[in-house]
């Protein structure tokens, strides 16, 4: 049996189990069987994040983008987001968090918020959260640095706000799939050296534009 074979995993019919509960409002978040890790994985598009309680993996692929794995390391609750900044030329560390911060910069941080708020309104405590950071690659060699902003706007909010980071894989010029699995807060990181098709960038730029037209979301507290 050669080396590749020997990893398939072969399942009899009536093994798979049905997906676990999704928590109230992200009954909407594609979720699919993952063979290779025998789990059901919820997989992020740029703009979404996903919180749960189960033992499950999310799943996204980032080029520009980063995301944030966010987890009580005590409950075993947490999630992860997808987003970018809308590109303009501030600098994304100069405001403070609240209404002098720029458009742009303010959509980071309701992206960021959005998602801890719903860790912590689903069973999390602030002061257990741990956070891992992955992305904001510069895929295409020709277009403005957005990674370099990105990186550069998640560091400073976490710095700003007293998270924990305990680990991240960000920057350089390769896209990721990331696996996160909240329960254990276990990663895995796969980095795509060669892209197959356009399909990340092309993503990335529909999102970018969507964002650009968008009005900058409401200030969201963290509590």
């Amino acid at each position: 049996m050669s080396a590749d074979a020997s990893q398939v995993v072969f399942e009899p019919a009536g093994a798979r189990p049905s997906p676990p509960r999704a928590l109230p409002g992200f009954e909407g978040v594609n979720r699919y069987w993952d063979p290779v890790h025998r789990m059901f994985a919820a997989k992020l598009l740029p703009g979404e994040y996903y919180v749960t309680r189960e033992d499950e993996t999310v799943v996204t692929v980032l080029g520009s983008c980063v995301s944030a794995c966010v987890r009580d390391s005590l409950m075993g609750i947490g999630g992860m987001n997808h987003f970018m900044l809308p590109e303009n030329q501030s600098d994304p560390t100069s405001g403070k968090w609240g209404g002098d911060l720029d458009a742009s910069t303010r959509y980071g941080s309701f992206a960021m918020e959005k998602l801890i708020n719903d860790i912590l309104k689903h069973g999390g405590t602030r002061k257990n959260l741990e956070v891992k950071l992955f992305g904001g690659g510069k895929i295409l060699a020709q277009m403005t640095d957005i990674g370099k902003r990105n990186i550069d706007f998640v560091r400073h909010f976490l710095l700003v706000e007293g998270f924990r980071v305990v680990s991240e894989d960000m920057g350089d010029v390769y896209p990721r799939k990331v696996y996160y699995f909240p329960a254990t807060g276990k990663v895995r990181v796969m980095k795509l050296r060669a892209l197959h098709n356009n399909t990340i960038i092309e993503r990335e730029l529909v999102y970018r534009q969507e964002i650009e037209k968008k009005p900058a979301a409401s200030d969201v507290e963290l509590f």
